[in-house]
Parts: structure tokens; sequence; C-alpha cells
């Protein structure tokens, strides 16, 4: 056995167990499982051309000497991305503990107390910096966090505006590159003109319902934009701003100036460059447009003992309800990056905030001093941490690259540099060298740092912020480490237990896969640094590409969208674009399934499109005969269609084939959402099966972990044609000859985790790809067999088999008055994550193991399956004082003085044997979401402030 093989580490069922699991499923051997669930006519007929598996030490070996070729220069190019110090504490406990980023996304609040705690204290980071009222629990960049402004603000327009069709968007010319192309992107399909210009000459005109303003501007310009506010409300036109977080410490709130929407970026608050992302962008804006906020809020409830409590609130994942009427199809944020930031927050408090806000301003002042002496100076008449040089831009910079440092030059005779928490007295002398040598001049240097400030008359924050005790209690090292590690206790993640979460694919993050993240290398790069600075990267990224062209079939692939949504949206995006180039401006109709996941539906309304139910029968495969009924009907006006693979049901449909045929044969092209690519990888493709592009959550089937809800990877791979189409950067061009606008804010997106990707598919190669992707079907398959004879399966394949997850049907139950939630919680007390709760059928749990789990971990899972439903039997609609109506059950009750429950303290906690070997307890019982919605409170201000005695 060679047992430096990763796959031998990757995958968990061990060679001699397989016996065993096949005979309890009926197989001979994996093949025949396979043939038995996958359609013969896609079934790949070669192995995939990937090159031979690395093991660990080789990819470590080989990820040091490809990091070696970036080149970490001193980088004060700004635009939004500025070099940050990652506290160790955080970067030991957060980023690289399996505790916080193997979480799920907290829908399951009761085990999920921790890192609520922790995304509330970044909510409540960004209300207090920004000014405003109500915050989510943040988005995946700046440009999109805009982008999403952009639409609430066309959702909330009044009823005159939306009348009279008033749809013009008026965005300042100081809005950074990137945010102006996305907004590009994301406006033309749903109707909205964009109008960018100077905002101190805007006619404030009845055709426009918003607008959008940068502070500071994109060349560091400090504007009060309090009169330009002010004007615009009396014109009923509301204003969003894009906000430079650490400025906010020391600059008049947006909030205060009467803002309506303030979104950003909190990369500087502690998290790595990392060549683009992932970073956590905020998003705030005032309560009375909480109902039109994208994404989640995490709000402050209590359980039904009374006691307080966190949960997700609002049921803000609006896509699943609104669907095809959403103004969003965000469902998910950055979380790993929010719960970094908040920590930051807390580790420095608000004195150490603002000490580190007047160094970076100290020292961009002291610069000006020094170069004002040389005969340099710069335009801006009030700034924070960027100035505006004039000079020979090109002599300057062969100079700067020469000592190692980057600045950005927006024209011939202009230098751009922001300033960092990262720069010393040392850098500030290196820079004024650089300054001296273009012009000739003899050198300054400077020992101490300016006291001056340079912010604009009237434009220091007066305010207070961050007042609270958690931001004022944790700043030693042991404290914030045992503030992180109380929390981590309440929470359970992937290193506690299996989460067997259908269409989530939970699988192991392995520890060779997460470690480059922490190299100063990797993590230091710009995402505007000349390429020849990323040659590490850019052949990373590279092969990345051809690694995911190879695994999908397809030609071409883009990494720049973040998240999986994003990458539905790119999807539909670069179909518009070809059906625009062909002359087809008429295709619009998109089709999509009943059982499709509310994304979908979604993202083809922020598309521009018109969305065409097509039915689902009765054995969960969609209705051939109604879409092609549905697709003749379309014919002249097809756009695509949406369809999962394996089905959202869990199920390989024979007639995959026919249904894309239908679609070319009508005009149409096939959009394949990759959420169960898990279970083609290696065995058929999305260009086998007739697909023209797909998108892939590189959080899921290529081991990027979730993170409690983030960060995610949603890449789109394309058919040859769909190529020139793919997504560009206004800054370092990207995509094709024909390229659509950028649908994120770097060029390639979430660049950083992209190497976690990269080495999974490197150190398993094609064999071990294969081989994952058979054993998660032999898992569930092994699960189903388990649990069949306790649980209707709902959807099975023709022979029987179904897929990589399946869903059992619980509906029968509520006979005996439980509920499907009522197992999700009892399953808590046998220390396990529920399924996915009533998707994509109510009444139901959707379950997949992944490969990763063993035949061990499979069996617990079983058996407190099977101990459950015995408790269900023992349950009667009757009686709501059970074990099942009063889970989950904490320490407190079990070590209270007394216990008036009909059931015992042991049969509470320790239904099953193996649970007193490994107790989890949840920190508080079953939370009330109903009083939580209507008593919304997102901060972390005292609850005794808002409750009703």
């Amino acid at each position: 056995m060679r047992t430096d093989a990763f796959a031998l580490r990757h995958i968990g069922p061990r060679e001699s167990q397989l016996p065993e699991m096949l005979k309890t499923i009926n197989a001979s051997d994996l093949d025949q499982l396979v043939y038995e669930t996958i359609p013969d006519d896609i079934r790949l007929k070669a192995p995939l051309d990937l090159d031979p598996a690395m093991t660990e030490f080789e990819f470590m070996d080989h990820i040091t000497k490809l990091g070696a070729k970036n080149k970490v220069f001193s980088t004060y190019i700004g635009l939004g991305y500025h070099a940050a110090i990652v506290p160790a504490v955080i970067q030991r406990n957060i980023l690289e503990n399996p505790g916080w980023y193997t979480a799920y996304t907290p829908y399951q609040a009761e085990i999920a107390q921790g890192r609520l705690e922790a995304i509330l204290n970044f909510q409540t980071v960004v209300i207090e910096l920004s000014g405003m009222e109500i915050a989510n629990a943040s988005l995946l960049d700046e440009g999109t966090a805009a982008a999403e402004a952009m639409a609430l603000l066309f959702d909330v327009r009044t009823r005159d505006q939306k009348k009279n069709n008033v749809n013009k968007f008026f965005v300042s010319e100081e809005i950074l590159p990137q945010t102006l192309s996305v907004l590009q992107t994301r406006s033309t399909p749903i109707g909205i003109e964009l109008v960018v210009g100077n905002h101190e000459t805007f006619d404030f005109s009845a055709e426009f319902f918003g607008a959008m303003l940068q502070y500071p501007g994109k060349h560091g310009q400090v504007h009060d934009y309090s009169g330009f506010i002010a004007k615009a409300k009396e014109k009923e036109i509301k204003t969003a701003v894009a906000a430079d977080i650490l400025s906010l410490v020391k600059l008049t709130s947006p909030g205060e100036m009467g803002a309506d929407v303030v979104v950003g970026t909190s990369q500087r608050f502690g998290i790595p460059l990392g060549y683009g992302g992932p970073h956590a962008a905020f998003f705030t804006t005032k309560e009375e447009y909480k109902r039109s906020m994208p994404g989640r809020i995490i709000g402050v409830t209590q359980d039904v003992n009374g006691n307080r409590a966190l949960r997700m609130a609002l049921q803000t994942r609006e896509q699943h309800i609104k669907r095809d009427k959403a103004t969003s199809n965000i469902c998910t944020a950055q979380v790993l990056l929010a719960v970094m930031a908040g920590m930051y927050a807390v580790y420095h408090g608000p004195k150490g905030l603002q000490y580190i806000a007047e160094k970076v301003h100290a020292s961009a002042v002291t610069t000006v001093e020094a170069l004002n002496k040389l005969g340099i100076y710069q335009s801006n008449t009030a700034y924070f941490d960027t100035i505006l040089l004039k000079a020979d831009a090109q002599k300057v910079k062969a100079i700067a690259e020469k000592n190692e440092v980057n600045f950005y030059y927006p024209d011939n005779n202009s230098i751009q540099i922001a300033f960092n928490e990262t720069v010393s007295t040392d850098d500030i002398n290196k820079i004024i060298r650089i300054f001296a040598e273009a012009v000739g001049k003899e050198s300054i240097t400077i020992k101490d740092l300016e006291a001056d400030k340079n912010y604009g008359d009237g434009m220091e924050r007066q305010s207070t912020f961050l007042q609270h005790d958690v931001f004022n209690s944790y700043h030693s090292e042991s404290a914030l480490m045992r503030y992180i590690k109380k929390l981590e206790r309440k929470d359970l993640s992937l290193n506690h237990s299996m989460i067997s979460l259908g269409s989530c694919t939970m699988k192991l993050n392995a520890a060779a896969e997460m470690l480059p993240l922490s190299m100063a290398t990797w993590n230091n790069i710009h995402p505007f640094a000349p390429l020849n600075q990323a040659e590490g990267y850019q052949t990373m990224l590279k092969k990345l590409e051809h690694q995911l062209n190879v695994v999908t079939g397809f030609a071409g692939t883009t990494l720049q969208p973040n998240s999986g949504a994003q990458g539905e949206y790119a999807g539909l995006m670069v179909i518009r674009a070809y059906h625009l180039s062909r002359g087809d401006h008429h295709r619009n109709v998109c089709l999509i399934p009943s059982s499709a996941h509310g994304t979908n539906p979604a993202s083809a309304a922020m598309a521009g499109m018109k969305i065409v139910v097509t039915k689902t029968l009765e054995n969960g495969n969609m209705d051939v005969e109604d879409l092609r009924a549905k697709a003749i009907e379309h014919k002249d006006d097809l756009s695509c269609l949406m369809v999962t693979y394996p089905s959202t049901h869990g199920v390989y449909e024979s007639a995959i084939r026919e249904i894309t045929q239908i679609i070319h044969d009508n005009g149409g092209q096939v959009y394949m959402d990759g959420a169960n690519m898990n279970a083609q990888v290696g065995l058929t493709n999305p260009a086998t099966i007739g697909a023209d592009v797909c998108h892939l959550n590189l959080h899921k089937t290529f081991a990027i972990p979730h993170g409690g809800g983030g960060p995610g990877v949603g890449p789109i791979c394309v058919a040859e044609h769909l190529v020139p189409f793919l997504p560009t950067n206004p800054v370092i061009p990207t995509g094709g000859n024909a390229a659509i606008t950028a649908i994120s804010a770097a060029p390639w997106g979430s660049a950083l985790v992209c190497l976690i990707s990269y080495g999974y598919i490197s150190m398993l190669g094609a064999e071990g790809l294969t081989s994952a992707t058979k054993h998660a079907i032999l898992n569930a398959n092994y699960i189903k067999t388990k649990l069949e004879s306790y649980y209707p399966i709902l959807y099975t394949g023709e022979r029987n088999r179904v897929a990589h997850e399946m869903i059992l049907d619980c509906r029968s139950f509520k006979q005996n008055g439980i509920e499907v939630s009522d197992i999700a919680k009892r399953l808590m007390d046998y220390g396990f994550h529920a399924p996915t709760v009533s998707f994509p059928v109510a009444g139901t749990l959707m379950v997949e193991p992944t490969e990763s789990e063993d035949l061990s971990e499979l069996d617990r899972f079983c058996d407190a399956m099977i101990s459950i439903r015995k408790e269900i039997e023992n349950s009667n609609a009757e009686d709501t004082n059970n074990v099942l109506k009063n889970a989950p059950h904490t320490l407190a009750m079990l070590t209270a003085d007394s216990w008036s429950l009909p059931y015992t303290r042991e049969q509470a906690a320790f239904p099953l044997e193996y649970i007193s070997e490994n107790k989890f307890w949840p920190s508080v019982r079953r939370v009330d979401d109903a009083y939580g919605d209507r008593n919304l409170i997102c901060s972390c201000a005292p609850i005794e402030a808002y409750m009703e005695n």
C-alpha cells in the first residue's frame, strides 16, 4: 500500500471496508455500481488527461518553488486593495483552524452560536463605522456589493418613479474602475441606464432614482458629500456610498452625511491581499430597507427558555422564496473573512484602530511634505491615505520597479501612492529616494512621522464607535485566543463529525491544500500588480483552468466569479453575449425545471431573461415532453435551459442527452448547474451530456472550505463557441476577444483559495479524482441501503440507485406529531449536523456523505438516524413533551438540580453508546425565529436595550 498517496488520505472508506459495503448494497465492485448508476451513453470512455498525481510532500515542494516565482514588492497601488497585517493570533486560530474553516453556513443556529457571534461582531463594526442602521453578514467584494446597492435602490424606488419607469443611475467618475465595470455588467440586463459623471455638476433631474459615490475617491480625494446627498433627497434620489473602511475610523461617516446605503471591503482589517481575494465586502443600509437587503443578516433572538440566542434572520436567502422575482441571487457570504475582520476589530479595539488609521494618514502627510521639498507636488486638497503626484510616470515607474516598489500610474504624468498599515519610516524614505532619483536631486531622510492632518475642513469624525465590551476586552493574545476558543467550542464543524448536507458537498479540506494560503509569496500579491510579478500565480491559475477544462470537457474557463451564484450569473451573461453577437437580441427565454435551486431563476432574472418553468414527473425527473413542448413554443426566443446534473433529486436522468438536444434543435444553449459535479468527475462531464456552459462550486467539488458560509469560488467552463465572451477586467484585461465586462472586482476573483483546488486536483490526479467520485456514489448508496427500511427514499434511478446524495422522506411522521425540523434538532444530541432540511422537497432531508467519510462514520450516522426513527415511533401527535420536540438538550439542562421531563437524562443526551466518547453540547436550546423577526437586532448592542420587559 502506497502510504504517500494523497487519495489514501482524502478518500474515507478503507480498502478492507469495501467488501462489506459492496455486499450491503448488493454490488460486486465499484464498476458495477457505476454501471447501475450512470446512464451508459454518457459515461466517459477514457481516463482524464491530467498530470500524474503528486504526493503531499511533492506538492508542497512544487507550490513553494512556484510561489518563489511571485515577486513580493512593496505595493502602494491601492484601488480598494491594501497590504494588511494579519495578526498571528487570528491567522493561527481562525484562518488555519479547521474548527473555523470547515464549518457550514449557520442554518442550524443551536450548533453555530460561536460563528454567529463572530459575524454579529463584524456587522457591528461596519454598522458603526459606516453610520448606518443595519448590516448583512458580508458580501463577495466591493464591486459586487456596489452592484447589490444599485439593485436595492432600484427595487425601493418610489411609486411614482416605478410608474414613470425612472431608470437612470448616476455613478461618480471617482468610482473605482473595477466597480464601474461590475455596475455596467449588472445594470444593462435589468434595464438600468448608468450615467457616469462629475458629482459636483450633477443636475439632480427627475430621470434619476439613485447615485453611487466613492469615499474617498479613486485618486484619494476626500469629498464632503453631505450637500450632494441633501440635494438628492430633495429630488427623491437615493444615494449609495462605496467607502474605505479604515478611513471611516477618522472621517465623517457616510451615514452621518445622509447616505441610504454604504458598501465597501473589509480587506484592510487583517485580510491578506491574496491576488484579489477572498475578502469580505460589507453592506449597510437603513432599517426601512431590510426586506430588500441582499444576502444574510445575523440577528439576536431567544431560545425556548428565554435565553439570548443568535440566528440568521429574515429568511434572507430571498431567492428561495421570490425565485424569479428576487432582486439578488446571493446565497452565500464571505463568512471566514468576515470573522477575521471582526476579530481584527476586537483585537485592536477602537483605540487600536485609531492608532492604525492615524499612522497611515501620517505616513501620507509625511511623504507629501518631503516630496514638496523636492519640488514634487500632489493635487488632492484633502486625503486620507492616497496621494496623487505630478511627475514623469514612466521614469518613476522604471526606478520604482528597480527598487521593488509598485505605485499606480493613472496617466503618463501622474503617480498615485496609497499608504497602508505595513508602511514604516524606512519604506517612506525609499519612496522619497525613488522620486529624488527621478528628478535628479539629493534625497531627504525623515526620521519621524508628521502629526499634521489633511482630511479636509470639518471632515474629521466626531462620533464614537465600538464602545461595546467585546471590542474593549481582548487586546492581549492570550485573551483573544481564549475568546476565539470559547466561540469555537459552540460550533459543530467537520473536525467533530460528518456534515452530510445534500447539495453542499462538505468534504475533507486537506491540510496540505490549505498550507500555501499562509505563505507570503502567495498571500501578499496585489491583484493589479504587473503580470511579470505574478508568474507563480499566472502559472497556477492557467494550470487550474486547464485542469477544469479537462474535467468538464470544455474549451475555456474563467476563475473570476467568486461564488456559485456569481458563476450562474456569469454563465447566463456569456450565453446572452453569444446570442447578441449573432444578432439574436430577442432570445431571452430561459427554461428552468420546477425542481431547480432557487438561485437559478434569480440569476436568470438578473440576466434579463424571461423564466419559463418546466414540469417535473412524479419520479423526480424532468418532464421531457413538457420541456419539448415549451422549447418548441418558444423556439424563436429561446435563450437557454438551466439544468442541474445529476438532478437536484439525486438522480442521473437517462434522458439528459435527449433534453440537451431538444434545446439545441430550438436555437438555445444549455447551462449546467455544477452543484452536483462531485458525482461527475472522471465518470462523465458537462460536455458529454450536451451542455454548453457550466459553473463549478470549487467550495464543494474541489475542496475549498465553506468557512461557515464562504469563501466560495464559482468559475464557469464553456464550449469553444463561448470562449470569446468570458469576462474581462478594466485594470488587468482577462477573458476572450469579445469579453463581457467584469463579473466581480478582481481579475481572477478569489485567486488565493484557488490554490486549494489546484492542490486537490494535482494531488489526486486522474485516477484519484475518478476514485473519489466512485466512493462518493458508494457512500451515498450505502446510507440509502442502511436507511431505506426506516425512511422512504424519495427518488432513485432506473436501477434503484442514487447518485452522490439522496432524499429521505419524513412527511409521514407528521402523524406522530414530528416535523422534519425536529429530526434536525435531535441529530444535534447525537453529535451530527442535520442534512439539508426541506430542500428541494418540503418535509424531507437531503443526505450527501461525500467520499471523505469512512465506514465507521457512516455507520454512526446511520445508527443515529435509526435510533431517531425509533424515537419517532414512540411519539404521538398529542404529546409535545418528548425527546424530539425538546431537542436539542443542553449541558445546563442535564446538570440542573431538577429534571421533570418524561424521559431520562441519559435518553436525552446519550441515546447511543458512542456519544459519551465525544459528546458535543449545543450551547442554547431551540431558537425562536419568530421572536427574532419581530425584534430584529443585528449588532452587539446590549439585548436589554431592545427587549420589551
